[in-house]
C-alpha cells in the first residue's frame, strides 16, 4: 500500500507547486496591468521609494547577519584565555571574530587595568557607538515607509480633481470617464499601500534583529566582567 502512495504523494506535490507558480504569474500579471493603468508619474514615484527602501532594507539585514556572533563560543574562547592570565590572548580573540559584540568586549578587555568600573564604563562608551551602527538607516526606511502612503493618497487627490475637471468641461456626469479617472486616483492608493506594507516588514524584521544582537552584546558585556573577576584579572 506505501509503494503507491509514495507516487501518488509525489503527483500531488508537483501539481501543488505547478498551480502555485500559475496563480503567482498571473497574479503578477494583474499587478502589472493594474500598476500601468494608474498613470506613470506617481506610480513611478512609489516604485522609486519601495526600490530605495528595499535597498536600505537588504543591507541592513545582510550587515545584522554578518554582525550576529557566536558569543558563547567567543566567551568561552576568552574564558580559557583569563585563565591562564592571558588578557592578550583574549584579545585576540575578540579581534579574530566579527560583530559588534566581539568589538565591545575588546574594548573592555583593554581597559583591564582599570578595574572593574574602568571595564564598564568602556564597555558602555563603545556599546552607544556600536548600537548607532547597528541602527544606521533604519531613519530612511521609516520615512520610505511613511513617504509611500502619502504619495499614493496624494495621487488619489489629484485623480479626483482631475475627474471633477472633466466633469466640470463636459457639463455633465459622464459615467465612464469619472469612473476611469476615480480608478486611476484609487490605485495610487493601493500601491502606496503595498509599498508602506512591504517595507513595514522588513523594518519589523531588523528591529527585532538589532534588538537581539544588542541583548546578547549586553549578556556577553556582562559575562565578561564576571569571567575576569573569577580569574581574578583585575589587582
Amino acid at each position: 500500500m506505501r509503494k503507491y502512495s509514495v507516487p501518488f504523494l509525489v503527483l500531488g506535490l508537483v501539481t501543488f507547486v505547478t498551480e502555485a507558480s500559475f496563480a503567482a504569474d498571473s497574479s503578477f500579471q494583474v499587478l502589472k496591468e493594474k500598476f500601468i493603468e494608474g498613470g506613470w508619474f506617481f506610480m513611478s514615484i512609489v516604485l522609486v521609494v519601495l526600490i530605495l527602501g528595499l535597498a536600505f532594507s537588504l543591507e541592513r539585514i545582510i550587515t545584522l547577519n554578518i554582525a550576529s556572533a557566536n558569543t558563547d563560543k567567543l566567551l568561552s574562547a576568552i574564558d580559557d584565555s583569563l585563565k591562564t592570565g592571558n588578557v592578550n590572548g583574549a584579545m585576540e580573540a575578540c579581534k579574530s571574530t566579527q560583530g559588534p559584540t566581539a568589538s565591545v568586549l575588546y574594548e573592555g578587555l583593554k581597559r583591564a587595568g582599570d578595574g572593574p568600573e574602568g571595564v564598564e564604563k568602556a564597555i558602555v562608551s563603545y556599546g552607544a557607538v556600536q548600537m548607532g551602527l547597528l541602527e544606521k538607516g533604519l531613519i530612511w526606511i521609516s520615512l520610505f515607509i511613511s513617504i509611500a502612503p502619502m504619495l499614493g493618497f496624494m495621487g488619489t487627490v489629484i485623480g479626483m480633481i482631475q475627474a471633477f475637471d472633466t466633469i466640470e468641461a463636459s457639463g455633465e456626469i459622464i459615467p465612464s470617464e469619472v469612473a476611469g479617472g476615480i480608478k486611476v486616483a484609487l490605485l495610487t492608493t493601493v500601491f502606496g499601500l503595498i509599498a508602506a506594507i512591504i517595507l513595514q516588514v522588513f523594518y519589523n524584521y531588523i528591529v527585532s534583529k538589532v534588538d537581539g544582537i544588542v541583548t546578547k552584546m549586553e549578556e556577553s558585556s556582562i559575562g565578561l566582567v564576571d569571567l575576569m573577576v573569577e580569574n581574578k584579572i583585575f589587582k
